[in-house]
């Protein structure tokens, strides 16, 4: 919020740059099951190991449902999905349309990640393709590859369990396993549930427009929370000294819980007297006298966040919710939170926000869109 933000974020959370910039990896090691079973594809076929073989680069294709071992895969809830011991696996880590899928030994690379989506997709998102069957072909034995993601029926696939990967609690776009390979080192404070049960004041957040639309304003908004707090790991502002500076005694309300408790909290690090009054009465909770609710429970932390982003305009003259669903690109979001970081005036900062999206998106399986810049 552009009043809700000085110089002492952008130097705090530069260190923590790194936590949130590039792909996420993930560590080898036993998978959670999301499910286990056969996964379906072109033509009713199932997603069969070659041979049920084990070693390393062993094809994977279509085949006749037959359910052998080499058809039994588990959805993990790391994002692997696995048969016969090993993961299933982009050919040499490719992004390229055409790069064969295969089986091999787990490593945690971006190679082994897949988000089985609402649209039932299955995405690479290191490479932002899907899952596809060679040459539009159902015959035994069509292998499979990786190709920009086009709708076709020989990319959609039943997962096990009829999971999708794709949303989560109260209908949200990002399913929790999502949300938290978003954040692998995200405070626990920070929940899932704490942000579904925030979303039930916002409806129209991340449900408005086509299934792209409103993946694309989920991880825009996740991205620039990711970069106000270094991954969800900061919950109060770092630097104390700026602490007593967000009380405005010129609003007649004043700063009844002290000149300086109104510092910034939670995903968007609310900050100053005015703001926490404004949203306290947007959301019913006195946040004026209580402004440590921010930082003790979970809901109203997230509740904050999701009032800016659906009500605030900053320098942007519009809403983030409204710059995402009316496709003016993630850019427009940037400047309505924080503007001073645009024109020139902090382009590592606005990086940071853009790789952070560029992320997300990827994870969610939706093309980035245009304007990403401020």
């Amino acid at each position: 919020m552009d009043r809700t933000r000085s110089a002492r974020l952008r130097r705090v959370l530069v260190a923590a740059v790194a936590v949130v910039v590039g792909t996420f990896v993930l560590i080898p090691g036993s998978a959670a099951a999301a499910g286990t079973g056969t996964i379906t594809g072109y033509g009713g076929k199932c997603v069969d190991v070659s041979g049920a073989g084990t070693a390393n680069g062993t094809k994977v294709q279509l085949w006749t449902c037959n359910g052998t071992a080499a058809q039994n895969w588990t959805v993990g809830t790391d994002g692997t999905i696995r048969a016969l011991g090993k993961c299933l696996d982009v050919s040499a880590g490719s992004t390229a349309d055409g790069a064969k899928v295969q089986l091999w030994d787990c490593n945690g690379t971006g190679a082994q990640q897949w988000v089985a989506n609402a649209a039932r997709d299955i995405v690479n998102p290191q490479a932002n393709k899907c899952l596809d069957a060679t040459g539009v072909s159902s015959a035994d034995g069509t292998a499979l590859q990786i190709w920009t993601c086009g709708g076709g029926a020989n990319q959609k696939w039943t997962v096990p369990g009829g999971g999708t990967g794709g949303g989560g609690g109260g209908g949200f776009v990002v399913s929790e396993a999502q949300f938290n390979q978003m954040f692998p080192n995200r405070n626990s404070f920070y929940t899932y549930a704490g942000l579904t049960d925030a979303m039930k004041k916002y409806p129209a957040f991340a449900t408005t427009g086509s299934d792209t639309v409103k993946r694309q304003e989920a991880a825009a908004f996740l991205a620039n929370v990711s970069h106000e707090t270094g991954g969800l790991v900061y919950i109060n502002e770092i630097n104390t000294a700026n602490y007593p500076h967000y009380c405005d005694t010129s609003q007649p309300y004043g700063c009844p819980a002290g000149q300086a408790a109104y510092y910034g909290r939670g995903p968007i690090q609310l900050s100053w007297n005015f703001n926490y009054k404004a949203a306290g009465d947007a959301l019913g909770v006195n946040l004026l006298n209580n402004p440590n609710l921010v930082a003790t429970n979970s809901s109203i932390s997230w509740q904050t966040g999701l009032w800016y982003w659906m009500t605030g305009t900053g320098g942007a003259g519009t809403t983030s919710h409204n710059a995402m669903v009316n496709s003016q690109g993630f850019g427009v979001t940037i400047r309505a939170i924080n503007s001073i970081e645009c024109n020139g005036a902090n382009p590592a900062q606005v990086q940071s926000r853009v790789n952070s999206y560029n992320q997300f998106v990827g994870l969610l399986g939706v093309p980035a869109g245009g304007n990403l810049y401020c």
